[in-house]
């Protein structure tokens, strides 16, 4: 029985200040009211929470989502825009942190990308091994 913890077996896992955020990945529906986000994380030895914050194109809320302490390194989730209207271009912030109940929250990365609603599909963003 061969059981494989990690797709690439010279990487282990990541301390917490090494995590990162190696893509994220938005499948935009025709509708224009809703998206698929997916993210793909280095392998971690503790379980990193991840804030998705989306902004509008006036700079206001759109929609947020939060996963706390995820167990996996790459999953996907649908997001819902709540403005009434779709106001491009919209931005997406994806933060990668920990938190406690007895200290303040460790950010450990932050990334931004920029996208219209008006081309359906998939949407890759990439980002270097730092």
């Amino acid at each position: 029985m061969d059981i494989r913890f990690f797709d690439d077996p010279l990487e282990g896992p990541h301390g917490r200040e090494d995590v990162r955020i190696r893509q994220i990945g938005l499948f935009l529906y025709p509708e224009q009211r809703r998206f698929m986000f997916g993210v793909e994380l280095t392998p971690f030895r503790e379980r990193p929470s991840i804030e998705v914050l989306v902004a509008n194109g006036a700079g206001e809320p759109a929609g947020s989502l939060h996963v706390i302490e995820t167990l996996t390194t790459g999953f996907s989730l649908m997001i819902h825009l709540r403005d009434r209207a779709t106001t491009n271009p919209y931005e997406l912030t994806v933060v990668l942190y920990y938190a406690w109940p007895d200290r303040e929250r460790e950010e450990i990365e932050r990334r931004t990308v920029t996208f219209d609603m008006t081309a359906s599909g998939e949407r890759l963003f990439k980002f270097d091994k730092d």
